[in-house]
């Protein structure tokens, strides 16, 4: 059957937003601790460039991402440099990979009681970043959930698996096989 634009114009989505988001950011989530549980914890202080963060801070920067969701979901601003307040916070780096783990679990169960907790009218409600009181974005918190959460967190987990390659540990499976796990 050919469909028709009106077919698709007439259809009346019975999903909310939660139910819609939850699901790839519960199976995201998962692939992201997945490779984190491969991070090898002597390999904290190594980088690929001068440039680049350590493996140690790029795999603390996983539930840092995380942490954020309050802060998006529950409220309508954040400035990340405050005029009138504190200085921007230091980056967390975590001194053990049960820290990473710990902080990561903590933050992905957070973030998804969180989402089930909104309302649609919730998660399309504008939520903006600021720096120094200049706004740098603005966008519906749904939005910024699904970009600025998760698919920050899987570029970052796309980082993660480069970093793990080049240390020579074994590269785990995200979307598909890899040259260490072939098989599905």
């Amino acid at each position: 059957r050919i469909f028709k634009s009106s077919d698709v114009r007439d259809r009346r989505c019975t999903v909310s937003i939660q139910e819609a988001l939850l699901p790839k950011f519960d199976q995201e989530t998962q692939k992201t601790r997945t490779l984190l549980e491969a991070v090898p914890e002597n390999k904290f202080a190594w980088s690929p460039h001068e440039k680049s963060m350590t493996l140690g801070r790029l795999a603390s920067h996983l539930p840092a991402l995380l942490g954020w969701s309050e802060a998006v979901l529950n409220q309508d601003e954040f400035d990340v440099a405050p005029v009138d307040g504190d200085a921007p916070q230091s980056p967390t780096t975590f001194e053990t990979k049960a820290e990473i783990l710990e902080a990561f679990d903590k933050n992905a169960s957070k973030t998804h009681d969180l989402i089930a907790s909104k309302t649609d009218a919730e998660m399309m409600a504008p939520w903006s970043l600021k720096s120094g009181g200049k706004e740098l974005f603005t966008a519906p918190k749904a939005g910024v959930v699904e970009v600025f959460l998760l698919h920050h967190l899987i570029h970052h987990r796309g980082q993660l698996s480069v970093y793990l390659r080049l240390c020579d540990v074994p590269v785990p499976q995200t979307y598909g096989p890899t040259a260490d796990f072939p098989d599905f």
